[in-house]
């Protein structure tokens, strides 16, 4: 099994969102970065596969030099193989993101199949929640997709594909769980939960480390006709707080009015 799973370099929000100064990015002055819970579990679901099937696993990621430092992290996982899309830092859009991918995935657009059994993705990025990507990139390579799926397996059958092996996949939808079956290749978004990822062994990180990371410079694509971005804004938050009523016997008052106000006491 050869198994590509595409991954992206999102920020480590802990506090409070702030927006820049032109009303167009997230502000990660004092951000750290991570990729999306999503992706981590879909590295970890394809090094279980091929520990149990054999084959390796490439990672692949589209933006700037140090988003190398994520691709890192995923073969210290157990990837073998890492591949970073490099851009200037600029947010590429679903649509120029899944031109770029689907270059990569054919042999940066030469028509040559690189010969992946399979592509995992997140079901969506933590930081832009598109959900976009993996259908365009399906539907581009003329793959069957399969999206937000909690359950994996690749089974034997008759067929096309990598020796007739078909994947049989369930998701939950409105309490009841749905079961695809088709076959490889094939595209395959999976959601948080499907797996545990595993902590990164300390030979693991070794590797990562010493590992070459493949470079190649997409040719940018426009988004589709009508799509840009206008601008972000936080959300108002709701304040909360708390008022003392008072203290012992002198608080009683005060407490009936508060409940006969919430209409408690009608």
């Amino acid at each position: 099994m050869e198994i590509c799973v595409c991954v992206k370099r999102v920020p480590m929000v802990g506090g409070a969102i702030m927006v820049t100064p032109d009303g167009l990015d997230i502000d990660v002055t004092m951000s750290g970065f991570t990729v999306s819970p999503h992706e981590e579990c879909a590295v970890e679901e394809a090094v279980q596969i091929t520990e149990r099937l054999g084959g390796s696993v490439a990672v692949l990621t589209l933006g700037p030099t140090e988003a190398a430092g994520q691709l890192r992290d995923m073969l210290a996982l157990g990837a073998s193989r890492g591949i970073l899309l490099q851009t200037d830092g600029a947010e590429w859009g679903p649509v120029a993101t899944a031109a770029a991918i689907t270059d990569a995935v054919v042999g940066g657009g030469s028509g040559e199949s690189a010969g992946y059994d399979l592509l995992l993705f997140g079901n969506e990025a933590a930081d832009t929640g598109g959900y976009q990507v993996p259908v365009r990139v399906a539907h581009a390579l003329g793959l069957p997709c399969l999206t937000g799926i909690k359950r994996l397996e690749i089974v034997d059958g008759d067929g096309d594909g990598d020796g007739g092996r078909r994947i049989v996949a369930s998701r939950e939808y409105r309490g009841t769980e749905e079961v695809f079956e088709v076959p490889l290749p094939a595209v395959v978004s999976v959601k948080e939960g499907i797996n545990l990822p595993r902590y990164p062994s300390l030979p693991g990180r070794l590797r990562a480390k010493r590992a070459t990371i493949e470079t190649i410079e997409p040719r940018p694509r426009p988004e589709s006709d009508g799509l840009r971005k206008v601008g972000l804004r936080v959300p108002e938050s709701t304040s909360t707080g708390a008022r003392v009523l008072g203290s012992g016997a002198d608080a009683v008052p005060a407490l009936v009015g508060l409940l006969d106000d919430l209409g408690v006491l009608s």
